[in-house]
């Protein structure tokens, strides 16, 4: 675990820009050897604008990337934080709930949140009208979501306390558990469960890309599944049974328009029981 640790603390962006880039090649091919959905679309065409959106996310997580680094040296530093004030434990339980930690406070709950505040849902609205979800959906976040995401995980490791090594950790593994729950493959149903019980599995999330409540409203988490069982936002739903999008932006052409998905936070918000 000390060379894992060590490793993450001082990672070089190409290692990182390689887990990024390895996940999308390896969930790309295997989209096409068992795909979920076989979709009728130019794969390439409707990854543009999910792609592009990647790059924005990328961007303004290295922009921002000394905040999480002085955060995370203020902490230890000061002794200050959730694992820092717990009885000292051995470096893989740390490491563990650490990351454990981080899910809830950069993913869970701030994915609760926009779900549930009208202005930050118009801006996560994005990911949600894909139409086709697939691996390059994962990160189709607006360059404003990707800014509250990344508060959020400020927000994080500020109260857990985490280490430099512990954020970068989790960065990589959640960046590879979004890629793999959005994926468009069809694993054999008591797999996709077996997962379920402990990660996120890719029937699991896609239940929450529904297009109607009360499902859109469900299964939040990213790395890890406990909190939806926890918190009671755990649902499940036929896979067969799921239509992607969202009900009340119904519009495929305009939501794989880059321009109008660039727009669409701005966008007057239309309430399905009035439409």
């Amino acid at each position: 675990m000390e060379t894992i640790t060590n490793y993450f603390e001082t990672i070089p962006p190409p290692h990182r820009a390689i887990i990024l880039i390895g996940g999308i090649t390896l969930f790309w091919v295997l989209e096409g050897l068992v795909p979920l959905v076989n979709f009728s679309y130019k794969k390439w065409k409707h990854a543009w604008p999910n792609l592009f959106f990647t790059a924005t996310t990328i961007i303004i997580n290295f922009a921002l990337a000394g905040l999480l680094l002085y955060t995370s040296d203020w902490v230890e530093a000061n002794n200050f934080g959730i694992i820092n004030w717990l009885p000292i434990m051995p470096l893989w339980f740390k490491v563990i709930l650490g990351v454990l930690l981080l899910d809830f406070f950069g993913a869970y709950l701030a994915h609760y949140v926009e779900h549930k505040v009208k202005p930050l849902w118009m801006v996560h609205l994005v990911h949600h009208s894909d139409h086709k979800v697939d691996t390059t959906t994962a990160n189709r976040h607006h360059p404003l979501e990707s800014m509250i995401r990344f508060t959020f995980t400020l927000i994080g490791v500020f109260i857990v306390g985490t280490p430099i090594a512990i954020v970068f950790l989790y960065q990589s593994l959640s960046l590879v558990a979004t890629q793999f729950s959005h994926a468009n493959i069809r694993l054999p149903k008591s797999v996709d469960k077996a997962i379920s019980f402990v990660l996120v599995s890719p029937d699991m999330h896609k239940i929450h890309h529904h297009y109607k409540l009360p499902y859109t409203d469900s299964n939040y988490g990213n790395i890890f599944s406990v909190w939806d069982r926890l918190f009671g936002t755990y649902m499940t739903l036929d896979r067969d049974k799921i239509i992607y999008g969202v009900d009340t932006f119904p519009n495929e052409e305009e939501n794989s328009d880059l321009g109008h998905l660039l727009k669409q936070p701005f966008h007057k918000y239309r309430n399905p029981t009035t439409d």
